[in-house]
């Protein structure tokens, strides 16, 4: 099994525990004011978790449907819906694999709930690769995508010879390995994981051969968005793109 799966199904009722959800409600103030959707329209939010956004959202009059891997995160989000009243499609299912035909008004990828997310198998290009085109196809032409990834800029600045060293950080492929721990009726456990940064000159191009012609790149950490230049030591950078033509092929590796 993917460990963020195991990790994120553990996980799961802790989630709106961590000091970067609390600002949930401006972060959605914030989308709908890019995105600028007519109520009814389509949003599809990739890596949707507990639908910390795709819920209010869909309060707000979208039509949402959020994908995400962990069936434990989904479980949290379809309550989290049903005592609200709003209704949201809940589809579990790998960001790189899924597959909607061209009918969302708009995506979202936020939080690293998909994007960089690596399990041991998972080449750190293609992988994110994958995901872009599975976003590209869901849109309908004009179709904007906002999303955060982990900044690749502030993985580098603080990295150590010893993490390096360690295979704690790959610096060419900007990958880090560590332990995450979940509680378990067995107790506490631990698991290997994968994440990946991006910089943003590489995250465009990714973007463009994908199809998407992009707009700005932000700084992006939770908490704090908004049309403001990257910290080059912030958690997180913002990029909101729009879907173009089919892009160019990229190799597979």
């Amino acid at each position: 099994m993917n460990p963020w799966r195991t990790f994120f199904d553990h996980h799961a009722p802790r989630y709106l525990q961590e000091v970067f959800t609390r600002n949930t409600e401006a972060e959605v103030r914030f989308l709908l004011n890019e995105l600028t959707l007519p109520p009814g329209a389509w949003i599809l939010d990739v890596g949707c978790g507990v639908g910390r956004h795709a819920v209010p959202l869909a309060q707000a009059g979208l039509r949402v449907v959020g994908v995400d891997l962990s069936s434990g995160m989904l479980r949290q989000g379809q309550t989290r819906a049903s005592e609200l009243g709003v209704s949201v499609g809940w589809v579990q299912a790998d960001a790189s694999c899924f597959g909607f035909g061209g009918q969302f008004q708009a995506a979202i990828c936020l939080c690293e709930g998909a994007f960089g997310l690596l399990s041991s198998a998972d080449n750190p290009y293609a992988h994110e690769l994958l995901i872009l085109r599975n976003i590209h196809a869901a849109l309908a032409p004009g179709g904007k995508l906002i999303m955060t990834v982990l900044n690749g800029m502030a993985m580098i600045r603080s990295a150590t010879r010893d993490a390096i060293e360690r295979g704690a950080f790959e610096p060419l492929t900007l990958v880090e390995t560590s332990t995450l721990a979940y509680q378990s009726a067995e107790g506490e456990q631990t698991i290997p994981t994968r994440e990946r940064g991006f910089v943003p000159s590489e995250l465009r191009l990714m973007l463009e051969v994908s199809g998407f012609e992009v707009e700005q790149i932000f700084g992006g950490t939770a908490g704090n968005w908004g049309r403001r230049p990257v910290d080059l030591d912030e958690i997180e950078i913002m990029v909101i793109a729009r879907r173009g033509g089919t892009g160019r092929v990229w190799p597979q590796a």
